[in-house]
């Protein structure tokens, strides 16, 4: 269980419901197929999958939850040419124009008619709550993703004050100093070879390097030039490495040898108890990153935070 990304979320309250509460909140919303007639689907599934029937996985005050969603493939080429065929036919026998409109709702009727022979496709979106550390972590590799498992949270338990955190300084400022040396880099992070530069005038240009070094000349020219840094590849503490974006999206996040070894030292034969060390040594890290990142940044802005 090592997620590949984390997209993080502030509570701006204290969040209090017990692992219980949640379990049983979620179970109202858990999973079930979609209908001949339902285009996407989404609940609740056991995070152990096959290995657990919970849908609250807890460990060390961590809580492991995940969200299943089926959506029917149906493919556009065919619903055009499906739609242009039945619109044809009603041109000839009726000798009128189908309008746009019409056309719309011969669209309507030719995906009902389709759902029920659709391929389906699953995916599951992990994602963890740390009320001790006011957090909730989503394995999301984009901002809707995140945000799509967060609302679906939302409803099934009436009430989830969080946000993105807010940063004290633009990410991006720090980043460019980062690289131009005008701010420090922190002695927790060491600069991978992968970044992003964006002009940011109305119509600026892009950027992206890979494999480079960072601080090299070409990569000064840019930022000589008034581009700014938006993502950048980072090796934390030595034991986990990323890819930080201007809006604090954490991307292929990749965890070092040490929680590796780790892991090993678990019985192989006991895949829920893997799992379950896999989840703790993987929260444990990301409870040192995530506030580690946001210090390094400049800071956060926590005045609409409640403590209490």
């Amino acid at each position: 269980m090592w997620f590949r990304n984390a997209r993080v979320f502030r509570f701006t309250k204290p969040f209090d419901i017990s692992p219980e509460e949640l379990e049983e909140r979620l179970a109202a919303d858990a999973f079930k197929p979609c209908g001949p007639q339902e285009p996407v689907r989404h609940g609740w599934v056991p995070p152990l999958g096959k290995h657990g029937e919970v849908l609250v996985h807890s460990a060390g005050g961590y809580h492991l939850i995940a969200l299943r969603k089926e959506e029917k493939l149906l493919p556009a080429p065919v619903i055009k040419e499906l739609v242009e065929e039945k619109a044809e036919l009603i041109e000839q026998e009726q000798g009128r124009k189908v309008r746009k409109k019409e056309k719309d709702e011969l669209k309507e009727e030719v995906m009902l008619e389709m759902l029920p022979r659709a391929f389906s496709r699953n995916r599951r979106s992990f994602a963890y709550l740390a009320p001790a550390d006011g957090v909730l972590v989503v394995d999301a590799g984009s901002a809707k993703q995140a945000e799509d498992l967060a609302s679906a949270l939302r409803k099934s338990i009436g009430s989830l004050p969080v946000r993105p955190p807010v940063l004290e300084q633009a990410p991006a400022f720090t980043f460019t100093g980062w690289l131009n040396e005008s701010i420090e880099l922190p002695a927790a992070i060491e600069l991978g070879t992968e970044c992003e530069l964006k002009d940011p005038s109305e119509d600026g240009g892009v950027v992206r390097c890979k494999g480079l070094d960072l601080r090299a000349d070409e990569i000064q020219n840019h930022l000589e030039a008034g581009m700014q840094v938006t993502k950048l590849s980072l090796t934390w503490d030595e034991n986990v490495s990323f890819v930080l974006d201007e809006e604090f999206g954490i991307r292929r996040l990749k965890f070092g040898e040490t929680l590796q070894e780790k892991l090993e030292e678990v019985d192989a034969d006991d895949a829920a108890a893997k799992f379950d060390a896999a989840f703790s040594l993987m929260t444990l890290e990301l409870s040192r990153l995530i506030p580690g990142l946001l210090q390094a940044l400049g800071g956060e802005d926590r005045s609409a935070i409640v403590s209490e």
